[in-house]
């Protein structure tokens, strides 16, 4: 494609982005919804102007990646690490749930095969941590306790689902499950998670003396993207989603993060707050052009309206999407109303559903209609999770106060 060609593409997608997101303000809905709708109009599934492609994946890649160290640099870490049980009790009860009931609903009621249920169960156990954050931010939740919970959960999530993906996409050529393979990918995330936090706060010391004596503008956000998009491509290398990686960098950032033994580097305090201010245009730049690329990714005039098949499956399959996420949320050990909006905030399929459903077309798991009912699934659960959410804080916010149960 024409250099010229894609600089429009971006700009359109820049300008319709914050268009429809305004727009979507005024109406009182979550901003990423506008950001959504916008890849929707652009792409196959109204007008046809835009098309994914390689450059709109890697900005939109950087996008996501940049998200998740905003998120990691504006996370509290004592209050995640308080909230590990719970979010690991979530993230498995929101994995189980789902892959159990879409297995048995493709299985035994649809009559799919084996392999064509596994797969869509496995799509169900994912969540879109861009989209989750982006709602609870966009409700001025991203750090309460439930936003604490549901963001360890979303991670533990996304780490569960790439052992998932591996273990099935092996299963579909070899038709056998290897455990030592996924043993050795989780045993190389483990590593990463455990050092890549340490090397990144080593790196920021340095990254803040340099500043100190440099007299070059723009030396903290120039080695920051550079540090963040380093640990996404060695997030990559060792087998986790390169987002992660970012997420890693933004946690070593934050106010509250010491080395292991209780041993802190500590800088000058209003480092933080610059490196938040003078990276938060850079964010903003990059961030809607991933969830534009969501909207992108659906074609929905691809879709037989007409079958029968489709309506009933994907009908089936999303009730049975929302009702396997919440059901996680429910055995959180927190007040009822959080813990049904715990589980709500866990329904976003979004980028990571898409990726199984795409991996089970190309491979040909998946028929055209199965796929297009898949779509239809992740489709509902990214575009309405907002409202539905946003409607349940405004008639149920208040009452996330009530005492909490002894833990």
């Amino acid at each position: 494609m024409e250099t010229h060609i894609l600089l429009l593409q971006i700009a359109a997608i820049l300008v319709l982005a914050r268009a429809f997101s305004e727009l979507a303000a005024r109406f009182g809905a979550p901003r990423v919804i506008g950001e959504l709708c916008a890849g929707i109009v652009l792409g196959p599934s109204i007008l046809g102007l835009i098309a994914p492609n390689d450059l709109i994946r890697l900005l939109a890649e950087i996008g996501i990646i940049l998200l998740l160290f905003e998120v990691g640099l504006h996370t509290d870490l004592g209050h995640l690490v308080d909230a590990g049980k719970r979010s690991l009790v979530l993230a498995l009860g929101g994995f189980m749930f789902p892959f159990a009931l879409g297995y048995l609903l493709s299985r035994h009621v649809f009559d799919l095969s084996l392999i064509v249920s596994l797969f869509i169960a496995g799509t169900l156990t994912a969540t879109s941590i861009g989209v989750t954050v982006r709602i609870l931010d966009d409700l001025g939740r991203q750090s309460s306790p439930e936003g604490e919970i549901v963001l360890g959960a979303a991670v533990v999530d996304d780490l569960l689902g790439v052992l998932l993906l591996a273990v099935l996409y092996e299963f579909s050529i070899t038709n056998t499950i290897s455990i030592a393979s996924a043993g050795k990918i989780m045993g190389f995330m483990v590593v990463f998670f455990a050092t890549a936090p340490i090397l990144a706060k080593l790196l920021s010391v340095a990254i803040y003396r340099f500043q100190v004596v440099s007299n070059s503008p723009g030396v903290v956000p120039t080695a920051l993207v550079a540090l963040v998009l380093s640990f996404a491509a060695l997030a990559h290398a060792v087998g986790a989603p390169e987002l992660l990686g970012g997420f890693a960098a933004g946690i070593a950032l934050s106010r509250r993060f010491f080395l292991p033994l209780g041993l802190a580097l500590r800088v000058d305090p209003e480092f933080h707050e610059d490196i938040s201010n003078q990276m938060r245009p850079i964010i903003q730049l990059f961030t809607p052009i991933f969830f534009v690329m969501v909207g992108l990714s659906l074609d929905l005039s691809a879709v037989d309206w007409s079958s029968v098949f489709v309506w009933a499956f994907s009908l089936s399959l999303a009730a049975v999407a929302i009702i396997g996420k919440i059901a996680g949320g429910l055995i959180v050990p927190e007040n009822p109303y959080m813990r049904i909006a715990i589980g709500m905030a866990m329904v976003p399929r979004g980028e990571v559903g898409l990726i199984f459903a795409e991996i089970g077309r190309v491979s040909g798991i998946f028929d055209e209609n199965v796929f297009a009912a898949v779509v239809i699934v992740i489709a509902y659960t990214t575009l309405f999770s907002p409202f539905w959410i946003r409607a349940y804080y405004r008639h149920f916010g208040d009452r996330f106060a009530e005492p909490q149960p002894e833990r």
